[in-house]
């Protein structure tokens, strides 16, 4: 799936946010920054406790598109999360990045941009035919989400050790066999 730097970025952010629910990693306003700076948000910031329960509470929102079952839904979802945050695409540059498009201006709340940023990233996904790739993790008891960028869609594990546990036990049982 061909996708733009930016909207790469958007749904590994995304999928960063849906999984700091378990174990939450997002407690603090310090998580939030870093956050933040991991996942290069631009514009303005408050710092403040009400934009932390802003995007804390965005969480469930995004973690629909993992859940969602027919491209129909994820399109309502998408138009649903444009309207609220009352989306109005502009072509931009800053930082490192090229042209790209924001949807929002600087000084929305965080919260509102995460959404509508990722809502235009997902339309590049359901354009690509691209609904496959967004996978819940393979590994035994992991509920962390995970988007598939690989050429041949093939990743199953999210990056948080499962494919190493999966792929360590499989050749302990191998071995197991073979002995």
């Amino acid at each position: 799936m061909e996708l733009t730097h930016d909207a790469r970025l958007s749904l590994q952010a995304a999928a960063a946010l849906v999984n700091s629910r378990a174990p939450d990693t997002l407690t603090t306003l310090a998580d939030l920054d870093a956050f933040c700076v991991r996942w290069q948000w631009s514009g303005s910031r408050t710092h403040d406790a009400v934009e932390l329960a802003d995007v804390r509470a965005l969480r469930p929102t995004l973690a629909r598109f993992w859940e969602v079952g027919s491209e129909q839904q994820v399109v309502a979802l998408i138009n649903r999360l444009l309207r609220e945050g009352d989306a109005l695409p502009q072509l931009v540059r800053h930082d490192d990045f090229g042209w790209h498009i924001h949807a929002t201006s600087n000084d929305a709340p965080l919260a509102v941009r995460m959404m509508v940023e990722c809502a235009m990233s997902m339309i590049d996904v359901v354009r690509a035919d691209g609904l496959d790739r967004l996978r819940r993790c393979a590994g035994d008891g992991c509920d962390q989400v995970l988007v598939d960028f690989s050429r041949n869609r093939s990743r199953r594990f999210c990056d948080a050790g499962c494919g190493n546990r999966a792929n360590v036990a499989a050749y302990r049982a191998r071995r197991r066999a073979a002995g």
